[in-house]
């Protein structure tokens, strides 16, 4: 018996093909972005919301110990997201355009590479987190007043939880990468929604009174409902769909791993160069004490809403920009990155003068703690500066992951991080400490959105001649 089937990789009749790739070449503009994107923001955005649930039931513990945790423990679970990017976004894009070229047999081994590449490379990070976890406690910048808490919420999330988590990102930018935008924002939504119904329970004393470790074991249970939703949902279309996790359909073709790990590295590597940051940041921030971490951490979760909606939109795209990329439609290609990225500015613009008008009044809606309340509103007002910015660099690294182009994606990484935001970290909390720290990103971001669209320009440039060139020949 077949663990999840597919239908056959070339005889698939012209009328499902078309059907199933109507949003990629005729669907206007406005409706494929939509139906690609809104799905994909939604879940982002419900994401955000099951990480803004931890924050707000661990808060109503009024225990900035226990909020601490949460936040120290952070980068490592966005460290998750090497893996979700190696596998999840190299995939994706290699997928869609396979897509374009209907070379179905591509897109179906590349799935499975990815499923079980995935699953493999989870189990190594749990276990390694787990036999070095004393000294990566240290590393994320727990003393002793917040170890144990930290441990307990690690156990949940990482070392039981490492692999639920990452397969279900996983399978949704797979399942996202043949237009499905629906049912993978659904798959990640269902886990995100059970993590909201189960927090207080597991974490408030009228439930089982478990604190941050409540938190965690809320995630692990909902990761692995995610989990199962896609495993039923790959079953019952198995006769349609175009992702195989088939173990025969698993291979190390060299075109296949190149073109997975030529997208997935650069996003694996600027996703590592994220934690790198976030723990650089959270290490100056412990500093000043466990409110001060605290308030880090809400502002953070609180950031992450406009964000990820930026996100969302820049990952919906990638499938249509992907397929029309490889299909040689560059003017359709075009029309939805201008039309995605003036969408995106005026969001996140009315999202940051909102946040940086209204930050006291966000903030206590988490702890209502007057020292975290201070320290919350400054870091607030700083982040908020850069999501102007930020949109345009999330937008181009889209582009480029969908266009195959990994090393600008990891050259906008390295800038980033390594070359803007990490030497800004120590520059501000020198000039300015801890307050100064909250203005970083804005510095990087300022820059990378200037080098965002000289880059985008000089793309569609480039594509637009060669498809010049080709029409003449």
């Amino acid at each position: 018996m077949n663990l999840i089937s597919v239908g056959e990789d070339n005889n698939m009749s012209n009328a499902k093909t078309d059907n199933r790739t109507a949003i990629f070449e005729s669907v206007p503009i406005p409706r494929a972005v939509a139906l690609l994107c809104v799905p994909t923001i939604v879940s982002s955005l419900v994401m955000v919301l099951y990480n803004l649930a931890d924050t707000y039931f661990v808060g109503m513990l009024n225990d900035p110990v226990q909020n601490a945790a949460v936040t120290l423990a952070g980068p490592v679970l966005l460290a998750f997201n090497a893996i979700n990017n190696l596998f999840g976004v190299g995939c994706s894009s290699m997928m869609s355009r396979a897509l374009g070229r209907r070379d179905y047999d591509t897109v179906h081994r590349t799935s499975a590479f990815g499923f079980y590449c995935a699953a493999v490379c989870g189990a190594l990070f749990s276990l390694g987190c787990t036999v070095g976890k004393f000294p990566l406690l240290a590393l994320l910048g727990a003393d002793e007043v917040t170890t144990q808490a930290t441990a307990e919420y690690m156990r949940w999330t990482v070392t039981c939880g490492a692999v639920p988590a990452i397969l279900n990102i996983v399978m949704a930018n797979m399942v996202r990468a043949e237009g499905s935008a629906f049912h993978a924002s659904i798959g990640t939504m269902s886990g995100c929604l059970l993590n909201i119904v189960l927090d207080p329970i597991f974490i408030l004393p009228w439930g089982l009174n478990m604190g941050a470790a409540g938190a965690g074991l809320a995630t692990f249970i909902s990761n692995c409902v995610a989990c199962m939703y896609f495993f039923v949902l790959l079953y019952v279309r198995r006769e349609s769909t175009y992702v195989c996790i088939r173990p025969d359909k698993f291979c190390l073709r060299g075109a296949i791993v190149l073109g997975v790990c030529g997208v997935g590295i650069p996003a694996s590597i600027q996703n590592l160069l994220n934690v790198t940051g976030m723990t650089i940041l959270n290490n100056f921030t412990s500093v000043f004490g466990a409110d001060a971490v605290a308030a880090m951490g809400i502002t953070q979760k609180i950031y992450m809403v406009p964000m990820y909606v930026c996100m969302g939109m820049s990952q919906g795209i990638m499938p249509l920009v992907s397929y029309n990329y490889a299909s040689g439609n560059q003017k359709r290609m075009r029309s939805a990155v201008v039309f995605t990225g003036g969408i995106s500015i005026g969001f996140i613009t009315a999202a940051s003068l909102f946040f940086y008008v209204g930050a006291e009044g966000v903030v206590r809606f988490f702890m209502d703690n007057p020292s975290i309340i201070a320290y919350g509103i400054r870091f607030l007002r700083g982040f908020c500066l850069g999501l102007p910015f930020l949109c345009m660099d999330f937008l181009a690294v889209g582009v480029f992951q969908a266009l195959g182009y990994g090393k600008n994606a990891l050259v906008f990484a390295i800038m980033r991080k390594i070359v803007l935001e990490i030497p800004a970290l120590y520059l501000l909390n020198y000039l300015f400490p801890l307050y100064g720290l909250a203005y970083a990103q804005f510095v990087a971001e300022f820059v990378l959105a200037i080098a965002a669209v000289i880059e985008l320009l000089l793309i569609f440039r480039r594509l637009g001649r060669k498809a010049e060139y080709v029409e003449d020949v």
